[in-house]
């Protein structure tokens, strides 16, 4: 359970594209991006990839049926996990489902019921039967979904758009920034607003620097620039995260080492691992 002041932040799925298995994806994880934020009794979801599952399983267990659901973008790796999700069956539920990449020429409910839909599913977000709110805002507004509990916002590079987050509580901030790309030799000055002086920044390094040239305009960034951006901001903590299906633990390994040596602290995300600003 949860406990007063806590501010935590819980990885369920780690990994950007499609969920990855098999042995060279134990260490860590091959399920696609969902965070778990705890901020006291409040809970706060990130993206709805199948990492999602589990956390819904957990919620289940500890009766924690009340809670918001936060979306980067509706690409499928960060919503499949959604119709899964079991604290959206649950009657007594009361979640809030949120995002800030689709006005105005669609709500989230809309992209909700495409993706729910005939012939790619076979029922529509009406099947939830817990209380569920659909809640659309514009990328850089600032969001108090709880009391106490801030959420600023804003909008990043991606195709079809997608937002990033900064939770600050308690006096501390938590950022999840993923799903953009850097332009080289220029850093994000969105992005530097959202994360300066951040306790902890969750930033999508799902390429190195030497594979970026490979995939310009794919939407992603490197855990290069995720380090450039953190010591621009006086960023504490680094978090590598939205790994690449390519990237399997050995070379998820490679990369941790790289990290630490070039910016000491930085850790790489893994499902099941807690942190704490």
């Amino acid at each position: 359970m949860a406990k007063a002041g806590e501010f935590s932040v819980r990885f369920w799925g780690v990994r950007g594209s499609i969920a990855c298995a098999g042995e060279g994806y134990q260490k860590y994880g091959g399920n696609t991006s969902c965070l778990e934020v705890r901020c006291g009794k409040h809970v706060l979801v990130f993206d709805a990839g199948t990492g999602i599952r589990a956390l819904g399983d957990r919620l289940m267990s500890e009766h924690m049926v009340h809670g918001d659901l936060f979306l980067t973008h509706t690409h499928l790796d960060h919503i499949v996990g959604l119709p899964f999700f079991a604290p959206l069956y649950d009657p007594e539920a009361r979640f809030r489902l949120w995002a800030g990449h689709l006005q105005p020429d669609m709500t989230l409910l809309d992209a909700l019921c495409k993706f729910m839909a005939a012939p790619l599913f076979p029922v529509p977000p009406q099947i939830f039967t817990g209380n569920i709110s659909f809640h659309d805002f514009v990328a850089g507004e600032t969001l108090e979904p709880q009391p106490g509990v801030c959420v600023r916002t804003a909008a990043l590079n991606h195709p079809n758009g997608a937002v990033g987050y900064r939770i600050d509580y308690n006096g501390r901030a938590i950022c999840y920034v993923t799903d953009t790309e850097h332009i080289e030799g220029t850093l994000d000055q969105n992005i530097l607003d959202l994360i300066h002086g951040a306790d902890i920044v969750i930033y999508d390094s799902s390429y190195t620097d030497a594979e970026y040239p490979k995939y310009k305009a794919w939407g992603h960034s490197t855990w290069q620039e995720g380090v450039r951006l953190c010591d621009r901001a006086d960023v504490e903590l680094l978090v590598i995260f939205h790994h690449d299906p390519s990237h399997d633990d050995k070379a998820m390994d490679q990369i941790a080492k790289e990290a630490a040596k070039t910016r000491p602290g930085t850790v790489v995300a893994r499902e099941g691992m807690v942190l704490r600003p």
